[in-house]
């Protein structure tokens, strides 16, 4: 029987590896506004999303696009998205003229 030893890291070792409390989760995003939804309002939502979702939450996103976006989201400092923060992602473009929104399970950013 073998037996799989944790190794001993002190906290200067976690961090720099970004493992244990060190380790930060984020998730991919994607989504395609309609046909119909001007330059005008693709701006507007994009900015409503940073306002009403990103910011409040101490969010990062980075990502492009024009009609067809995706990016990733992650905390601004330090930390762990959670479902909570997959959730309000999803309910703020489930009110949206978009399709084709994928919204990724959480993942290791550094190793995932």
């Amino acid at each position: 029987m073998a037996v799989k030893l944790q190794a001993k890291r002190n906290a200067r070792l976690r961090k720099k590896l970004r493992t244990d409390e060190f380790q930060e989760l984020g998730f991919d995003v994607a989504w395609v506004f309609n046909a119909d939804v001007s330059e005008e309002q693709i701006d507007a939502i994009v900015d409503q999303f940073i306002d009403e979702v990103i910011e409040p939450n101490q969010l990062g996103f980075s990502g492009e696009g024009h009609k067809a976006w995706e990016g990733l989201v992650c905390t601004q400092k330090l930390g762990k998205c959670t479902e909570e923060h997959r959730a309000a992602v999803e309910a703020f473009f489930a009110k949206q003229p978009v399709s084709e929104l994928k919204v990724s399970e959480l993942f290791d950013l550094w190793w995932g």
